[in-house]
């Protein structure tokens, strides 16, 4: 599936409070309210996209324009950042100013998923179907939402590079581990100095930490803007740490329960869930649909692979959409 259309791709942006944390939304495509108010022309299907640490919307903006082409701009394909995640524009704080306590700990991991569920809750009728696209620690914030809301309409979850067990064990979870649950508050003195420097400069920062990318997605440097607030990093982290933590064995349990729902996608260099991790549920999964990269794509593939892996993704939910 593709279209011949090159004409720009439709992408309303927002800014909203959910369980009382900042969230950025990006929606492709002319559906901006999807939920039980809004008129009868509903579509039957929303793509929902779950991403990774950090969680901000603009990483998958060159990925959602892309699926929402590569569906022949049939269905909306919406992201939600991680609570928290965003800098807020100005006059909004990270935190809405209520007497309400929406959410106790809405930056933690098991927060961050009921963030997500709350989003669905609020946004969207219980009668539109979902697919889930889940990246990174995405993956086992969807697993638990399927878990914890089995009303949910999910006709596929599509879990990429699923960090969904042992993180801390991991070649790079081994690394991060002591940093992120010891010293992360060391980090936050620097990056409120760097906090102050004019955009361009950090721009230039971005760019230059990124510069060993043969090709890098330009929202990918504007988005990373935001790692220059505190109070961003600070949220990231502590989710980081959590993660590190809390992620430990694989929900088998879960995955048998929807294993029909679910495509796993493995890399072969990953270093947040090796080989070794795809062989393991492989062998415990055999009739489940559970993939390993051939392409040498990246973890983070937002980085400069996001159509490729968007016009994976379309080639793969072909015989499910014919379906609908």
């Amino acid at each position: 599936m593709k279209s011949g259309s090159e004409e720009p791709v439709p992408l309303h942006e927002e800014f909203i409070y959910c369980c009382g944390a900042a969230t950025h939304v990006l929606k492709c495509g002319p559906w901006k309210d999807l939920s039980k108010d809004e008129s009868k022309n509903l579509p039957r299907l929303l793509f929902m996209i779950i991403p990774g640490n950090p969680g901000l919307a603009g990483y998958y903006r060159t990925f959602i324009q892309a699926l929402y082409c590569g569906l022949n701009q049939q269905y909306p394909v919406w992201v939600v950042s991680h609570a928290g995640h965003c800098k807020p524009p100005s006059g909004m704080e990270m935190i809405e100013d209520t007497d309400i306590k929406e959410l106790e700990d809405v930056f933690g991991l098991n927060g961050q998923v009921e963030h997500k569920l709350n989003f669905l809750k609020k946004n969207v009728s219980k009668d539109i179907k979902l697919v889930l696209i889940a990246h990174s620690i995405g993956c086992y914030i969807t697993l638990e939402m399927m878990k914890r809301a089995s009303e949910l309409q999910v006709l596929r979850s599509v879990l990429l590079f699923p960090t969904i067990e042992r993180m801390a064990q991991s070649p790079q979870g081994k690394l991060m581990t002591p940093l992120l649950c010891k010293l992360r508050y060391a980090l936050y003195m620097p990056v409120y100095l760097l906090s102050f420097l004019p955009e361009g400069v950090k721009a230039s920062l971005v760019r230059f930490a990124l510069r060993g990318m043969k090709t890098c997605d330009e929202s990918s440097i504007t988005t990373s803007i935001n790692l220059f607030s505190v109070d961003c990093i600070a949220n990231i982290l502590y989710m980081a740490s959590q993660e590190m933590m809390k992620v430990v064995e694989r929900d088998s349990t879960t995955i048998k329960q929807n294993l029909k729902k679910l495509i796993f996608y493995y890399g072969t260099g990953d270093s947040w869930c090796p080989q070794h991790y795809y062989d393991e549920i492989k062998m415990d999964f055999p009739d489940g649909d559970i993939r390993l990269c051939e392409k040498g794509l990246r973890h983070a593939f937002v980085l400069d692979a996001s159509k490729e892996m968007a016009a994976m993704i379309t080639d793969w939910l072909q015989d499910d959409l014919t379906k609908l």
